[in-house]
Parts: C-alpha cells; structure tokens; sequence
C-alpha cells in the first residue's frame, strides 16, 4: 500500500484518480500547505507527496521523509523544490509541464485579437469613461497578416493552426524543428530569424527561456521588423528585452503589444505597465479550468507511474544508485556532450541519427541513448529534459534513433559513433572515455582529434595550405576573442582538413562573418559544450 500526501488544491479528476487506485492511501488537505509543522510532523509516513508552489520541499522535510519516493508538482515550476537534496537521497520529482498547452495557445490568439483591435482601451474608455469614441480606436485585420512564429514546438505549432483559420499567412522559425512537420500544417519555416523580423506584420515566440534565446528580441532585432508590427510574449519573460520593447511602442515601431510573462514576477513596477498600446495580463497563460484540470490528471497518473516503477514521461530529475553512476557518469557525459553538438552543428533536423556502440558498454545501452537525447533535446524544447523524459521527448518530436551494436573499433577499444544525414551529406562524430575518468571527442567526419568536450570552440573546414592558422587568429585577435587552444585532422596537405579552435569568449557574428570571407575557409560553425 502506497500513502500519497497532497498538501494543495488539485482539481478534482487527479484526487478521484488517486482515490481509486487499490494500493493507495489518499491524504487530501488543501489547507495544510499551510502549516508547514504538521507536514514536517507526518511526512516520514508517506511514499509520495504532491504539491503546488505553496509547500516548501525543502531539505528539512526531505531529511525527515524516510519512506518518500516521489514528489508531485501540480504545475510546471518546481523552484519551491530541493532538487539536489531529492536526486541525492533518490527520490524521483515530477510535474506536469503540458497540461497547459491549449491553454496558453488560446490566451496567444485572444492577446493577439485584442492588441489587434484595441479592445481593452475601447471597453475601458466606454465603460470606466462613459465616452463613446469610435474613431479612437481604430484597429487592423487579421486577415490577409503575415504571423511569424519564434519556436514552433507544442504552442506555436497550435497558435499557426489557428492563426491559419483566421485567414493569415503563418511563417515560422525553428532550426530545431524538420520543414515536413511546417509543411504539413500550410506552413512556411524560414531559415533564419532576420527573414521573419523582415517578412512578419505580427510576432508572436513561443521558445524555452534558455541562453540562446535571452534577449533574442532587442532594438537590434526591433529596428528590422515592420513599422507598425504588431509584438506578443506569452512564453518567457527575458526573451524580448523589457526595456527595449517600451522603448519601441513609445516611439511608435510597435503598433502594439501583448505580454503575459516578465523577467520579475509579480511585474506590479515593471516599465512595460507604463508603455502606451500594451495589453499586459499577470501570467495566467495557464489560467483555466481545463488546463488546470489536466495538470490534476497528468501529475497523478505521474505519482502512479513513479511509485510502481513503470516508466514516468516527465521526471525533472533522474537519480542513479551511487555505484551505478561512478560506473556510468563518464560515458553518460560523453553522450550527453555528442548529443549537444550534433544538434548544434548538423542533426537538429535529421529525420534519423544512428547511434553505435562499439566494444564492451555494457549490456544495456539505453542509458547511454538517453544521455544523449539528453543533450541533443535540452537547447531546443520548451520542457524540461533529463535521462527518463529525454526518449518520450524524442518520439513526439519524430526523431528516430537507430542503435547499433559492435565489437572493439579500430584505433579505440570502446566508442560511441553519432551519425546522421543532413543536406550536404552525412555527419558523424565519436567519442572515448580515457582512463575510465576522461571523456573525449576522437573523431569528427573521419578526421582524428583529441578534444575535451567542454567549453567553446570554432570548428572549420579549410583547405590546409600555410597561412590559414595565422589568418583566423589575427581576426580573432582584432575582435578581442582569446584563442586557448587549436587542433588540426587532415588527411593530405593541401586537401580539405578540419581545425578546431577553441576560444575563451563569445566569437561575434563580426569575426565570423570576415573569417568566411577568407578563400580558404569552406565552413565555420560556432559550438557551445558549457
């Protein structure tokens, strides 16, 4: 028998769920997140809690939950949990990130009619003012509109669907995502962000916040949309600059504007309440009935799953036994670092990746297939990625993974081979672990390196003829970019070769620009290993 601990308001289909389950005990008081005592007093009895963001999962309560292994958030959010502490005393957190999907699709339509047409000024005039004003509010049509989509994934997928029944032409940009899925739905995927800033008379992102896309939307990408555009966030607050959004709506750029999120919540002084022709609303993209009621269903059948140890889709957290992970960690981060570079140098759209495991690995090579989902997925979905939800992540996305086992390679006894087909042909990459400790990319498109997976680094395909070096370090040097190692795999001189730069900084767009000018340079991409 299963105790399970709810601490908070959850709607009623996930209670009923749980109630009927023979092997549960059910404790339901949405009251007791408020007496944080009581929790403490009769945690060490149950097998499961499950909580919203009012129940602090802290370090103390896990310390006492002897008998804890799984913690429920009914939401997406789990800041209110010690994910450390529960992965160090393995117990299993989940949540339940898609149960808001329609939700926030619709609150992006209805945001984006009403900064369309004015609404919340017209009614307020009319019904705070008593004036019957007309004129004043003078909207625009959808119809006919160019939408352009920043992150086609769950959301902005379903926002182009709608956005397509309004009679508007839908494009969208996502170098993660395959053109088959945007064709298949009547829509356009671009190539790069410059052309939908150009093209689009409304946009709308529908991205993770992650690096890449903090501040993806500042003056610089402002000063390149419409005249009049017409701006909407309802995903992240950070992903279009606050201070530069208001700056544009004062001047006009911006004929208007719709935010749900912003970088600091609760926003009561943020400087976008200020802005003329904003609708802003305090983040309730999730705010409904139905939404919240498929949080109750997802994170129930979660704690369910999780329990009885079947297989749990969105696990925030992956906890191994201790001799396990010593055993593992290493190869389980070589593939996770092969994944992040594949998906940022060729794969992001391969419709296949063949991983090969060469040598003893071990007779289960999942975890290795999951680490490096792991890696390839986290840079590019809007939900949180580990080694459980990595392989579900995948499926939904239409990536097909092709294991393939072999005996000892040729110059490594043990390797793992990442290759996939792209446009210009097909990419691989392999990696080793050195000593049992020491991961290290060995191979990239048949040419031998030695590389340590971590960090930043240029990698290059030129023809090897003398002065080549010397050239990418003088421009990197005129951008103040600090080169901390180099390495070089050819085969022939004056053949093509590959070289790999590592850099200490952050190469601008600048340098890389004026080193693709240089006629012995074929390619360059910038990648990123943390």
């Amino acid at each position: 028998m299963f105790k399970v601990l709810v601490t908070e308001h959850i709607a009623e289909p996930g209670i009923n769920i749980l109630k009927s389950q023979p092997d549960v005990e059910l404790t339901y008081d949405p009251e007791l997140f408020r007496n944080f005592e009581r929790i403490l007093e009769i945690i060490p009895e149950y097998d499961a809690i499950i909580t919203r963001s009012g129940t602090p999962v802290n370090k103390e309560l896990i310390s006492r939950a002897k008998k804890l292994k799984v913690i429920g958030r009914a939401g997406v959010g789990v800041d209110n949990i010690d994910l450390e502490e529960a992965s160090r005393r393995g117990i299993l957190v989940v949540n339940a990130p898609t149960g808001n999907t329609l939700a926030a699709t619709e609150h992006t339509m209805g945001m984006m009619i009403a900064a369309a047409r004015q609404i919340p000024y017209a009614h307020r005039s009319l019904k705070d003012e008593r004036r019957w004003d007309r004129k004043k509010f003078m909207g625009v049509e959808l119809s006919g509109k160019t939408l352009g989509i920043i992150g086609f994934g769950r959301i902005g997928s379903r926002v182009g669907i709608r956005a397509k029944a309004f009679d508007m032409k839908v494009i969208a940009y996502d170098p993660y995502i395959k053109k088959e899925k945007a064709e298949k739905l009547g829509v356009e995927l671009v190539d790069n962000l410059d052309t939908l800033l150009e093209r689009a008379d409304v946009i709308t992102v529908h991205t993770p916040l992650t690096d890449e896309t903090r501040n993806m939307i500042t003056r610089k990408e402002i000063e390149k949309m419409k005249d009049g555009v017409i701006l909407l966030n309802i995903a992240r607050g950070g992903i279009i600059n606050e201070k530069d959004l208001y700056d544009a709506l004062v001047s006009g750029k911006v004929r208007a504007a719709a935010v749900d999120v912003f970088v600091k919540e609760p926003a009561t002084d943020n400087i976008l309440l200020e802005a003329p022709n904003i609708i802003v609303t305090p983040h309730i993209g999730a705010n409904t009935y139905e939404s919240q009621t498929n949080v109750a269903v997802i994170i129930a059948n979660q704690v369910l799953a999780a329990l009885r140890g079947e297989e749990v889709e969105f696990s925030v957290n992956a906890p191994f036994e201790e001799t396990t992970a010593k055993v593992m960690k290493p190869w389980m981060e070589l593939a996770e670092k092969l994944g992040k570079f594949a998906v940022q140098v060729a794969c992001a759209r391969s419709k296949e990746i063949v991983i090969e495991y060469s040598g003893d690995l071990g007779e289960d090579v999942k975890a290795f297939t999951a680490a490096f989902l792991k890696g390839f997925l986290a840079p590019i979905v809007d939900l949180p990625v580990n080694y459980i939800n990595a392989p579900f992540l995948a499926k939904e996305r239409g990536i097909n993974i092709v294991e393939v086992r072999r005996e000892e390679g040729v110059n490594f006894k043990r390797l793992i081979r990442i290759s996939c087909g792209t446009e210009k042909g097909t990419f691989s990459i392999a990696g080793t672990v050195i000593e049992d400790k020491f991961p290290k990319i060995v191979e990239i498109n048949g040419f031998l390196f030695d590389l340590s997976p971590e960090g930043k680094f240029l990698l290059i395909k030129n023809i090897d003829i003398p002065g080549v070096i010397g050239k990418l370090g003088s421009i990197l040097g005129k951008h103040n970019v600090n080169i901390a190692g180099f390495q070089l795999g050819r085969v022939d001189r004056g053949k093509e070769a590959k070289a790999v730069i590592l850099v200490d900084d952050d190469v601008p767009e600048e340098a890389i620009e004026e080193m693709k000018k240089l006629p012995e340079i074929m390619e360059i991409q910038k990648v990123d290993l943390g």
